[in-house]
């Protein structure tokens, strides 16, 4: 048996709100700097295919080949508008973030949490009592400052 429970006990739960507070957070999930290297990749992928369409090679592409061509850049364009538009948001019941579908985790069910500082994204994995973890992405430096106290404080316990 534990000492104490998975997760922070209540006081070191509260004391990390207050810590992190005034809640809510709100920041755009991803740093300006991707989000302008998303734009300038899909402007040039649809700059590479208008121009190989328009040409000698584009006429010989078979329209099974072009329309899955086509179906992807589509789909990269979706992606690239949720980075855009992604936000994550910490309040007093939990952590979300808005991306293609709703990702969120209330305080109760994080058993622990990992703050990954990567290049292109600084990410808080929540690890859950459900077995599945939720990845959250910090594109502003109050969100960031909050996933590393967060993951002290719901830090893996044996």
């Amino acid at each position: 048996m534990h000492p104490h429970p998975p997760g922070p006990l209540a006081d070191e739960h509260a004391q990390l709100l207050e810590q992190i507070g005034p809640l809510p957070i709100k920041g755009k999930a991803w740093p300006t700097w991707i989000k302008a290297l998303a734009v300038a990749i899909m402007v040039l992928i649809g700059f590479q295919i208008v121009y190989t369409a328009s040409g000698p090679i584009g006429r010989s592409v078979s329209p099974m080949v072009s329309g899955s061509i086509i179906l992807c850049f589509l789909g990269l364009v979706v992606l690239t508008r949720y980075i855009l538009v992604s936000e994550t948001t910490i309040t007093e019941t939990g952590i979300e973030q808005s991306w293609l579908g709703r990702r969120e985790v209330v305080w109760e069910d994080i058993q622990f949490a990992k703050f990954v500082p990567l290049l292109a994204s600084k990410r808080l994995i929540c690890f859950t009592r459900r077995g599945r973890p939720v990845s959250f992405q910090a594109g502003t430096r109050e969100l960031q400052t909050a996933f590393a106290y967060i993951s002290l404080v719901y830090r893996r316990r044996r």
